[in-house]
Formats: C-alpha cells, sequence, structure tokens
C-alpha cells in the first residue's frame, strides 16, 4: 500500500511524524508563512494539506542554508506543482525527489499503524487499543519512552509483537495522549527512568 499525500490533510502532529520535522519547529515554519495557504484551521487546531508536506521539509531542512526570502521562494514551486521533481531558481538547482519519497513512505507507515489500532467507545471507553485486544497503545509507549526495553513489554504482553510495540511510538507520536496520564502498570517492579534518557525525536538545533 503506497500512500499519496497530495491530497490528505493531517494535523500539526502527523506532519511532523511524517515529515521528521520536530513540532516546535513545525509550527515555527507555519509562523513564518512559509507554507502559506496550505495551512488553514479546522476545529480551532491547526492542519496541513498534503502538498505542502514537502515543502515543510524543504523549510526545515534548508534551515541555515537559504534565507527565509529563498526558501519561501522554492517553497512557492512545490506548492504550485506537487508534481515538480526539481526546483530551479537562478543558479540554484535542488532535486525534492528523495524529500517526497521520505514524506510517501513515512505517510504509509503511519496508515499501516493505524490500521492496527482501534478506537471503540465500548473498550477502555474509547482508548485507543490494538485491535483485538484491550492493551492500551499510549501505555505501551510510555513505558518505551519511560526505559523499558521491547522485551521486558512483550514478556509481560506475550500477545504483542515487536512491531506492534514500535507501532505504538509512531502512533502516540503521531496522537498525542489527551488527558492525564494513566497510571503505570502493575507488573513494572522499578522506578521509571528519565525519560531525557530515551530521545525518539531529538530536536534539531536548527531555529
Amino acid at each position: 500500500m503506497i500512500v499519496e499525500f497530495d491530497e490528505c490533510v493531517l494535523s500539526v502532529n502527523e506532519a511532523a511524524k511524517v515529515t521528521g520535522v520536530p513540532l516546535k519547529q513545525v509550527h515555527r515554519i507555519i509562523d513564518a508563512g512559509l507554507l502559506g495557504d496550505a495551512v488553514r484551521r479546522e476545529k480551532g487546531s491547526r492542519v496541513i494539506l498534503g502538498r505542502a508536506l514537502v515543502g515543510l521539509k524543504f523549510a526545515h531542512e534548508t534551515t541555515g542554508i537559504l534565507t527565509l526570502k529563498g526558501r519561501l521562494g522554492f517553497i512557492r514551486y512545490l506548492l504550485d506543482d506537487p508534481e515538480i521533481k526539481t526546483i530551479r531558481e537562478d543558479a540554484v538547482s535542488i532535486d525534492v525527489r528523495p524529500m517526497k519519497s521520505d514524506v510517501r513512505r513515512k505517510l504509509t507507515a503511519l496508515e499501516k499503524v493505524k490500521k492496527m489500532i482501534t478506537v471503540n467507545k465500548d473498550v477502555l471507553s474509547g482508548t485507543p487499543c490494538f485491535r483485538g485486544t484491550r492493551i492500551a497503545v499510549h501505555d505501551i509507549a510510555e513505558m518505551i519512552s519511560n526505559g523499558d526495553n521491547c522485551s521486558a513489554i512483550l514478556a509481560a504482553y506475550p500477545i504483542l509483537t515487536e512491531e506492534l510495540v514500535h507501532a505504538a511510538v509512531t502512533y502516540a507520536d503521531a496522537y498525542p495522549r489527551r488527558g492525564r496520564p494513566r497510571q503505570r502498570p502493575f507488573w513494572r517492579k522499578k522506578g521509571l527512568h528519565s525519560s531525557n534518557e530515551v530521545a525518539f525525536d531529538k530536536p534539531s538545533q536548527a531555529s
């Protein structure tokens, strides 16, 4: 399954996940006006049109290389022609195909993860769970972020697989838990490690 992103509409968290751009940087790029009318509000939240995903990734990866004006010019080409392969401006030529491939691959992976998870109001009051189970996805993601290794989680939840554990991390990044965190699982015998010890998305030094 290959997901085409040109007609998708993504939340800011989803866009951050599939482009690899840290969430704070996504907001900064939007605030700078680099994505133009490809950003809008739905139900009070920002959403990003799929045709702007490559532009978002481009804006982040060229920070410190191109000026704000220069990035804006290149991104306009991407927004006006989502099928464009190479952007040329004066003496500068940039092949955007690798960025497109990376975004398409990650978006396809996210769609695959979503199919592994279900939200049913009759199961844990609508808490996202792995399909066919009552195991909360965000609980597993929090175990990983707090220092538990995959083998320990699989020992505690034999019904899960390594793929599902990794899927939990991906899902939690794209769809953060709402409300107060759940209590840690009963089987944990040791204290939590600092979440700073495990960094899934190390923030860029670029501003």
